[in-house]
């Protein structure tokens, strides 16, 4: 029973607020009705009832430079939600991901309450770069909620306590997903090519990657004829996304909501996509991908430096391979997407191959450990109790 327990979930970025609806739902699946659940979020967090005092789209920066023009309405986005911790008095609160922002929020809350636990749910990636963040994090709350099994040594030799409670990404299952209903609604015969377009869920993404993904999809139209395109539109970028799109010399279809996302992903014959989350997805469908991202030149001059993974793709990480072919920066050109995926398109067995390799990265990833947002809401319930029996 929730005893009229009050948790505090806080979300800056589109990963982030579906991580908080998971949560959401889990801890009132555990705690019954009668918990409050208030914080920040996005429309998915919204859709559990929680209501957010600001648009988090406007947080959701990518760079050096964005991040340095953003600071101010960082700074007073922080202050507003600490003014609604002091008006709700949360008993808990849950920061997920969005290290510059949720860092500033869990100092406010500190000084706010210094008796409320504060739990981190997604660390910052220390195994990939600026490790001392993990002694940073560990002198600013008292759990990290992770989703990677390796982060437990290297934030608990920092002093801070870490729960695995697994990727939620790897628990989605695309039973669901029917591939010929998509295949139907737009009109495609079975054998017809799909390239499916993914730019990104982050207004920066979108502005970087739209160009060369036109570019791309025109030459690759040039020389498939018969390749139909599909593009699911992220909520957070759906008016940048339409207004790039309008510009388009190719004809694309575009999908919103998750049911069809997910569909087309079962559906097509071979994905772009923005480096990110939505790769481990396209991964669980059995898509083969061509992975492409781009950062300032000055945010990725600095990145060079601080990197020390060979990869940006999640399951490559885990594979230390390049089993998603990553074109990066410089090299996120439409001449070499437009070979990688050509190289796709036109032979099965490489295709083939290459999702063989992606499931038995996903393996290693943990795939199949239960449902990551159950055992998150059971450290957050532990931690609830611990601070009613203090």
């Amino acid at each position: 029973m929730s005893d009229g327990a009050c948790v505090m979930l806080v979300a800056a970025e589109a990963s982030g607020d579906l991580l908080g609806a998971g949560l959401a739902r889990a801890l009132r699946g555990a705690m019954g009705e009668g918990v409050r659940l208030v914080g920040v979020g996005g429309p998915a967090m919204a859709r559990e009832g929680i209501s957010s005092p600001f648009d988090i789209t406007e947080l959701s920066v990518l760079g050096l430079l964005e991040g340095l023009a953003a600071y101010p309405r960082v700074v007073r986005r922080a202050d507003e939600t600490a003014a609604l911790a002091a008006r709700e008095k949360p008993d808990v609160a849950v920061l997920i991901d969005s290290w510059g922002f949720t860092l500033r929020v869990a100092r406010r809350l500190r000084r706010l309450d210094p008796a409320m636990p504060l739990i981190k749910y997604v660390g910052p990636q220390v195994w990939a770069s600026r490790p001392g963040r993990a002694k940073v994090l560990a002198g600013t709350v008292d759990l990290l909620l992770s989703i990677h099994a390796f982060d437990a040594p290297l934030f608990e030799a920092a002093g801070l306590k870490t729960i695995f409670v697994g990727n939620p990404t790897l628990s989605k299952t695309f039973a669901g997903a029917d591939p010929a209903r998509l295949r139907a609604d737009l009109g495609l015969q079975p054998e017809t090519p799909i390239l499916l377009v993914l730019p990104g869920s982050r207004r920066g993404e979108v502005r970087r990657l739209m160009p060369i993904y036109e570019e791309t999809v025109a030459r690759l139209t040039a020389s498939h004829p018969d390749l139909r395109v599909v593009l699911p539109i992220a909520e957070t970028v759906r008016t940048e996304v339409l207004e790039a799109l309008a510009s388009w010399r190719t004809p694309v279809q575009t999908l919103e909501g998750e049911a069809l996302k997910q569909d087309a992903m079962r559906a097509a014959t071979v994905a772009l996509a923005c480096s990110g989350t939505v790769t481990t997805e396209l991964a669980l469908a059995g898509c083969p991908i061509v992975v492409a991202y781009r950062v300032g030149r000055i945010t990725y001059a600095i990145l060079k430096r601080l990197l020390t993974t060979r990869y940006a793709t999640l399951f490559n990480i885990a594979a230390d391979a390049e089993i998603a072919p990553e074109f990066l920066q410089n090299d996120c050109t439409p001449e070499r997407l437009t070979a990688a995926l050509a190289a796709r398109l036109d032979d099965p067995l490489l295709r083939r191959q290459q999702v063989e390799r992606q499931n038995a990265a996903l393996q290693r990833m943990g795939q199949g450990g239960g449902d990551p947002a159950e055992r998150a809401a059971a450290a957050v319930i532990e931690a609830l109790n611990r601070r009613r029996a203090a």
